[in-house]
Order: C-alpha cells, then structure tokens, then sequence
C-alpha cells in the first residue's frame, strides 16, 4: 500500500468524521459550514495545502472511486461529497451522533 494510501486510510479510520476538503473550494466550505452548524466535531484535511496532497487525493480515488473534493467519511463509512451530505440532511444528526461525532 503507498504512504499516501496508508495515511488516508489513518485518517479515515481514526477520526468519526474526516473531510478531504481543498481551502479554495466552495462545495468543500459548504459542507465544513453544514457540520459547523451540527456541532460535529470533524477532521479536515485541506490537500492543496499539504505537500502529498495530489497523492492522497490519487489514494482516495482508489478507496471510493470518488476523484472530487470533498471527500466525506462519517463513521467511517464513504458518504461522497457535499451534494451528497446535503441530500442527507434529515438524518445526519443521526449519523453523527451514532459515530460519536456530536
């Protein structure tokens, strides 16, 4: 497995919500701001600001076939990306409260 594979995977297992976000993006400051206002406590990770950043996004592609940002695990299960957070609206303080998130 690459280091870059091995850290997204760290990332994803040791954290109740993890975001793979990039500061510059609007769909990725959507969906910090939606978890903000939740209470989540989350972990973000901003890939165009550390410097394997390209490779974990190529690792994360690998582990969900999902190439966008963000790229949003709750209870480390894949949720996909903000639309898809979004459109989950109704039952996320369920999923955060049942990964230990709130």
């Amino acid at each position: 497995m690459s280091a870059a594979k091995t850290k997204a995977q760290g990332i994803i297992d040791d954290n109740a919500v993890a975001v793979f976000s990039k500061s510059y993006c609007s769909y990725c400051n959507a969906t910090k701001t939606l978890l903000s206002e939740l209470g989540a406590k989350y972990y973000t990770i901003e890939l165009d600001q550390v410097d394997d950043g390209a490779a974990i996004q190529d690792a994360l592609q690998e582990i969900t076939s999902q190439r966008s940002v963000p790229n949003i695990f709750i209870g480390q299960k894949h949720i996909g990306g903000n639309s898809d957070l979004q459109a989950k609206k109704a039952e996320l303080k369920n999923l955060l409260q049942s990964a230990g998130a709130v």
